[in-house]
């Protein structure tokens, strides 16, 4: 099937488990805002993909809120939908048999993989890590960030097929005034030989800590060398503020917190609202996993540590005194 400029925009649903139930991760309704933007310049309609087994009942509901009009209902059989072949595989079935014009998704480690084998099998062109996407001249333009968070460029794409991954806090999330009803279509893809080459043998799912994803929050506090192994006072300000906690590659080789917290360029790419750094020099692999935040916050007793070069805001101090002095404040202005 072809792909007309004013096909659908296809979201892919991501989710995580709650209480044993499927939910949506809170990047995808910014997604969806997006989508509506792109869909309004050709007058298109709005699709959302789960392929997680009861997640498309389960966000009905909410997808709705955002204006979408079809959920497509995904099976693979006894395929492993979490291998990204198999999920490439599933999303170019629904791309092709809706006619879409663009594909959007969250811009994470799995759904680059499977973007870029979308790409292969359906010869679109994939944009990931990007900060912004509109409708310009009939053409799908990406903003992206590139060269660690200091140019900002824009990329036409000139297939008929967008595929495009989008940073966390792109956008604010914004509801339609008038909810729709989505409609449910069920999708049963038949996958093939080559996509089930690899076998998954086990998963096992990282403890809950009550913070938010490093990857999607709105504010995130990271430690570095100058914590000397020690997280409690960045724990205690990212719990007062709601905030995840990250971290920079010395820590993590050192064993002070776990590799899922290093925020870096062979790490996770942040964009949070407020980022703020404790006891971190700014290394350029680090900076280029955080310079794109919104506000940039440095606590360090060096003041010639280049963070400052790029914070908007820094304190020169002891971490140990600044953050809990921080957080004890932050709880007297809530009352």
């Amino acid at each position: 099937m072809t792909h007309p400029a004013d096909g659908p925009v296809v979201v892919l649903l991501d989710h995580h488990t709650v209480d044993g139930a499927p939910r949506l991760r809170p990047p995808v309704l910014e997604l969806l805002t997006l989508a509506r933007g792109l869909a309004r310049h050709t007058g298109a309609p709005v699709h959302a993909v789960a392929l997680e087994p009861g997640l498309a009942a389960a966000a009905a509901d909410e997808v709705g809120r955002y204006g979408v009009t079809v959920v497509h209902d995904v099976t693979v059989g006894d395929a492993d939908r979490h291998l990204t072949p198999v999920a490439a595989e599933a999303l170019a079935a629904v791309a092709s048999r809706a006619g879409a014009s663009a594909v959007l998704a969250t811009s994470t480690f799995e759904n680059k993989e499977a973007a870029a084998r979308l790409g292969v099998l359906t010869g679109a062109g994939v944009v990931s890590d990007a900060t912004g996407v509109t409708r310009e001249d009939g053409e799908v333009v990406v903003s992206k960030t590139v060269f660690a968070g200091t140019w900002t460029t824009r990329c036409a794409i000139t297939t008929p097929l967008a595929v495009v991954l989008v940073k966390a806090n792109a956008v604010p999330a914004e509801p339609v005034d008038a909810p729709t009803e989505p409609r449910t279509e069920g999708h049963a893809v038949t996958v093939s030989a080559g996509a089930r080459r690899a076998t998954l043998t086990g998963r096992t799912e990282r403890a809950a800590t009550g913070r938010p994803e490093l990857a999607e929050a709105q504010a995130v506090v990271a430690g570095g060398r100058g914590t000397n192994g020690d997280f409690s006072a960045v724990e205690e300000l990212a719990d007062v503020l709601g905030a995840a906690v990250g971290a920079t590659r010395v820590a993590t080789d050192e064993g002070w917190i776990g590799h899922e917290a290093q925020i870096g360029q062979t790490g996770v790419t942040i964009s949070p609202q407020l980022y703020i750094g404790a006891g971190i020099s700014g290394a350029v692999h680090h900076r280029g996993g955080m310079q794109a935040s919104g506000t940039i916050v440095a606590v360090n007793s060096d003041p010639e540590s280049p963070i400052f070069e790029i914070a908007d805001f820094g304190v020169v101090g002891d971490l140990f005194d600044v953050l809990p002095q921080a957080a004890a404040e932050i709880r007297r202005l809530r009352g």
